[in-house]
């Protein structure tokens, strides 16, 4: 399982930096083009919002994988080794349903649902169903991810995060 691990975090990895890097280009493309051209092309904010909700969207699901999401763990922290790992265990599960419940079951709908009714963006004509796909998807990666971490926390008595 740490094999897989590694290989799902270096794919991701390399996925976040081209869609940064894409996204970066593009605007800098739209400033060039809109203050040196004296021309503005409508696909660059379109390619932007797309971009930027793939890169927040995938880059929550790497940092849950990562034990790096926003948390309050002060009393957290304050527990004893065994109850810690305890509670760790039931936050990673309750992760899980979450992920289940809302991004793949929810977010699976509402990309169904897109692509029945055939919705595109108006400036690149790509159907939306493609762009929210990235909902369903990371709510697998924060499954595995869960899963990876349960397996973590119930081998080490005494977690750091």
């Amino acid at each position: 399982m740490q094999k897989l691990y590694q290989s799902i975090n270096k794919i991701i990895e390399i996925v976040l930096i081209i869609i940064f890097g894409l996204l970066v280009l593009v605007v800098l493309w739209q400033v060039f083009a809109r203050y040196v051209l004296n021309q503005s092309f409508s696909f660059t904010e379109e390619f932007a919002r797309f971009a930027l909700i793939w890169l927040s969207i995938l880059g929550a699901a790497y940092l849950s994988g990562q034990r790096e999401h926003l948390s309050m763990d002060y009393l957290l922290r304050k527990l004893e080794p065994p109850k810690r790992r305890h509670r760790l265990k039931l936050i990673e599960l309750l992760m899980f349903c979450f992920a289940l419940v809302v991004m793949v079951i929810g977010g699976g709908n509402l990309v169904y649902t897109t692509l029945y009714l055939g919705q595109v963006s108006p400036a690149m004509n790509v159907s939306l169903g493609y762009i929210y796909a990235i909902v369903p998807l990371s709510g697998l990666l924060i499954m595995f991810y869960a899963c990876y971490n349960y397996s973590f926390y119930a081998e080490n008595v005494s977690p750091e995060n």
